[in-house]
């Protein structure tokens, strides 16, 4: 068990997120930076979608009421009893020892995952929180959370090292989008600004949609309404202000604004780690190049798996005069 002691911003528990209901008006939820929270949990030996804590920027504080194995991804600073210690690397707490998470230094969410994961009851198939329709609830200090059952030797000292860790230092980004499927409520000239132009992340973005300001994208006569219509995290829409929306893990299942693109899933996690003022641009891709960016990506966090279970072996090499981390297996005795 572990007690919340502080409680700086928002904290809930997220796992792989609620599948299935999207039909019956229930967002997907889970983790919004998904390769951050997979990582977290290979850290300690989880599957990939399990319960574990996500945070908004700044870290709670916590107490073991037991022996626990844990790792936080993030650029976080941590102590654990007074002492520093390191993200991206999994450690041994015992009962009575105190973690205090600071604030990321980048990125927006960072994630503490827990040998077994956070125990606690699935509303609907999943622990993930979604606080608007009452599926769970933000956490408080006072609050404890039961772990589950797991086995904790050999489940500590497991590091990933910088090199293969995510970066989310840059304050400009370019994601792939896939356009439509609304192009016809979109001038041409929109259609090339939101193609072209920069866009910055607002203050009034969150889990269920980041809000971008910039250039007034242009819509044809048809307007900015459209005859309710299905939304998935990616989804970007665009009001009658011009300005886009990009819809997140709690984005509603259906909307009324036309749509003018989706966010490829492979680029989703980077655009959730931007904070407010930072900027994004649009990269029209097609569907193979999307399904191929995916690929690569679960290929990637397969090959980080391995290797923090001792079943791959991490290289640099230099191709071309730029350096790379490769992956090769481990070749068991006999």
């Amino acid at each position: 068990m572990i007690e919340l002691l502080r409680v700086p911003s928002l904290l809930t528990v997220q796992d792989g997120g609620r599948k299935g209901y999207r039909k019956l008006g229930v967002p997907v939820s889970g983790y919004m930076d998904d390769f951050s929270a997979r990582i977290a949990n290979y850290l300690v030996g989880n599957p990939g979608n399990s319960p574990l804590l996500e945070f908004l920027l700044g870290g709670p504080t916590l107490k073991f009421n037991a022996s626990a194995v844990f790792a936080v991804a993030g650029d976080v600073d941590l102590m654990l009893n007074g002492v520093p210690i390191e993200p991206w690397t999994s450690h041994w707490a015992k009962r009575g020892d105190v973690l205090e998470v600071g604030t990321l230094n980048n990125g927006l969410y960072g994630y503490i995952a827990f040998a077994g994961g956070v125990k606690c009851e699935k509303l609907l198939g999943s622990c993930s929180t979604y606080a608007r329709a009452g599926l769970g609830r933000p956490l408080k200090a006072g609050d404890r959370l039961n772990l589950g059952h797991a086995i904790l030797t050999e489940k500590d000292g497991r590091y990933l090292p910088e090199e293969l860790r995510p970066d989310y230092s840059a304050e400009e980004i370019a994601v792939g989008v896939i356009p439509g499927p609304d192009l016809d409520h979109f001038t041409e000239e929109g259609i090339r600004t939101f193609l072209s132009e920069t866009y910055t992340v607002t203050p009034e973005s969150d889990r269920m949609g980041y809000r971008l300001d910039g250039k007034e994208i242009e819509h044809s006569g048809k307007g900015a309404g459209i005859v309710t219509g299905p939304l998935v995290p990616g989804t970007v829409q665009v009001p009658a202000s011009g300005r886009p929306i990009v819809m997140m893990k709690d984005a509603q299942t259906t909307g009324g604004y036309a749509r003018i693109g989706v966010v490829i899933s492979a680029h989703l996690s980077m655009l959730a780690q931007m904070r407010p003022g930072f900027r994004v641009r649009f990269r029209e891709v097609n569907v193979e190049e999307a399904r191929e960016e995916l690929l690569r990506r679960e290929r990637t966090l397969r090959a980080i798996r391995l290797f923090l279970e001792g079943n791959m072996r991490a290289y640099r090499v230099r191709i071309a005069g730029e350096e790379i981390v490769t992956f090769a297996k481990v070749e068991k005795e006999g």
